[in-house]
């Protein structure tokens, strides 16, 4: 049997069953926490400082690239990675319409256009055979997203952008960790594109307490590219802008938590996957339930999301409700059906796998600190409500 070397945070019936849980992460951690903040508050240096620059050199490291600039968020990162590739007005980028808005406002930060293809629908990550009939004389760049914890196929995208002559960039935002094969070994996610963006989220696998993100490349131009950008523009000289620029640093603080959390990163994905063969042992077999797909040789997934597809999503995730267990659908309307964006031709053909996909997805409890006591109580609600 499966074991999981953490507390019994959860243990009782009468609890509820968080879908994640910021706060148990922070408890696992609280007396490192504590002494990384108080050594930073003392230090009496807030913006990059050395907290901020011995987390850049460990995460590169952890990563297995020479640069990481890290930044205010996420879609920060993506903006930088995109804008240090010279992207702007009048070039178009392609990526998937099943991720988060993150991406695609990325893209319009830039002023650049989105352009949205389908995902594969066993994994739910763009569709390497998609890309040709997106391309136009105005694309620039792809961005694949590693969704739910699992690499997209970076074999298929990385040589559709080799021979197109295309920016790569990696949103590694869900995928702290994965791992992949593009055909030249099995390496990190984060490690195959001309740039990634990571996310700290406080819900990712690797979570701030608060916003805050990164971006990784093994260019050394485009890292000072990066660096320039992300305050202001400065390069050579404090207060001179050499080019247009902005306020996207990452404060110390958030450093100092992330370079704790760091150091137990691999254990958490560990336990993540563990609980994840738990929930796949337990549910295997369930009529009317699909469970996630498995991995191509060489690839790992850190679960970031334990995504299960229903057509009764709905009424599941009622019955979850009631039993005490949360749940989140991940994403519940893809990007060119929203409001902010229907009507606008993003789409380049129809994505049936996309609509779909965001018709049946529901993400079930997930994070380290979760029991396996907890995770069989979500799993015997899920067949109590299949033998309804």
């Amino acid at each position: 049997m499966t074991t999981l070397p953490t507390p019994e945070l959860f243990p009782a019936r009468e609890q509820r069953v968080p879908q994640t849980s910021p706060l148990a992460a922070f408890q696992s951690h609280a007396a490192e926490i504590n002494a990384a903040v108080a050594r930073v508050l003392a230090g009496g240096w807030y913006l990059l400082g050395p907290e901020t620059k011995a987390f850049e050199h460990e995460f590169a490291d952890w990563v297995g690239v020479e640069q990481c600039i890290t930044c205010a968020s996420g879609t920060d990162a993506l903006h930088l990675a995109l804008r240090a590739c010279g992207i702007g007005p009048g070039d178009e980028v392609i990526t998937v319409s099943h991720t988060a808005v993150a991406t695609v406002a990325a893209i319009e930060l830039c002023g650049a256009q989105p352009v949205l293809v389908d995902i594969e629908p066993a994994s739910f990550l763009l569709d390497p055979t998609q890309l040709a009939g997106a391309l136009t004389e105005r694309t620039r760049a792809v961005i694949a997203v590693h969704l739910y914890g699992r690499a997209a196929d970076l074999a298929g995208i990385g040589a559709f952008c080799r021979a197109h002559g295309l920016r790569l960039i990696e949103d590694c935002s869900q995928a702290h960790g994965a791992t992949a094969d593009a055909g030249d070994g099995v390496r990190r996610v984060g490690s195959f594109g001309d740039l990634a963006a990571f996310s700290f989220y406080p819900t990712k696998n690797l979570g701030a307490l608060g916003d805050g993100g990164a971006v990784v490349t093994r260019d050394e131009g485009l890292a000072d590219s990066v660096r320039s950008l992300r305050q202001y523009g400065w390069r050579k000289e404090r207060y001179v802008s050499e080019e247009s620029g902005w306020n996207g640093r990452l404060d110390e603080l958030q450093a100092a938590v992330l370079r704790v959390k760091l150091c137990t990163l691999d254990a958490d994905n560990a336990r993540r996957a563990a609980l994840a063969a738990h929930y796949s042992k337990r549910l295997a077999g369930v009529r009317g339930l699909t469970l996630p797909a498995a991995t191509p040789a060489g690839s790992n997934s850190v679960w970031h999301q334990y995504v299960i597809r229903c057509e009764q999503r709905a009424a599941l995730a009622a019955h979850l409700h009631a039993a005490g267990i949360d749940t989140l659908v991940h994403y519940p309307v893809p990007i060119h059906c929203q409001p902010a964006y229907a009507g606008r031709s993003l789409a380049r053909g129809p994505l049936p796998h996309s609509e779909r996909a965001a018709q049946e997805v529901l993400s079930l409890p997930m994070f380290p600190e979760l029991t396996l006591a907890a995770a069989d109580r979500v799993a015997d609600a899920v067949h109590e409500f299949f033998r309804k």
